[in-house]
């Protein structure tokens, strides 16, 4: 285990976790994926501002998990009953250490439990690595569009 991750709690989402789940993906997308995307490209993808209605109304029909690090959320991720691996956003100043693959493990758990026979995504540049590290695999490199700019992104998969 990751040294940081076993100070990780995992937890379900409940809606007074909206505002921190906005600001995570907020940052994530602006700082975290800084690397890999250009100011405008974040921009399109994440907005000038987080936003905790839109996230709560988004949230509140999926099957997501928290990361919750000394009462602070710090990550989240979510799955459907098919697989689908939607959203998977840790805060900068926890990437790399473990956070993401707790949530993950939660993740694949829960997959298994809905009787998913595989899992799959569309994952950014930046999080391309990370699935790879669990075993997943890239079928397709795409453009998507978002606000009419331009982002590349990886549909990935794995069998369970």
């Amino acid at each position: 285990m990751p040294p940081f991750a076993k100070d990780v709690i995992i937890r379900a989402f409940r809606d007074d976790d909206a505002a921190a789940v906005a600001r995570i993906f907020f940052d994530a997308v602006h700082e975290g994926t800084r690397d890999h995307y250009t100011a405008e490209q974040r921009r399109a993808w994440a907005g000038d501002k987080p936003n905790p209605t839109r996230w709560l109304e988004r949230l509140r029909i999926m099957i997501v998990f928290v990361a919750e690090m000394a009462g602070e959320l710090v990550g989240f991720m979510t799955i459907d009953a098919d697989g689908f691996v939607d959203l998977a956003f840790v805060s900068p100043s926890v990437s790399g250490s473990g956070v993401g693959w707790r949530l993950y493990l939660e993740v694949e758990k829960k997959a298994r439990l809905l009787g998913a026979h595989r899992l799959h995504t569309e994952a950014s540049l930046k999080a391309r690595p990370f699935f790879e590290r669990q075993g997943w695999t890239v079928s397709e490199k795409q453009t998507v569009v978002k606000k009419g700019v331009a982002l590349t992104n990886f549909r990935m998969r794995k069998i369970l």
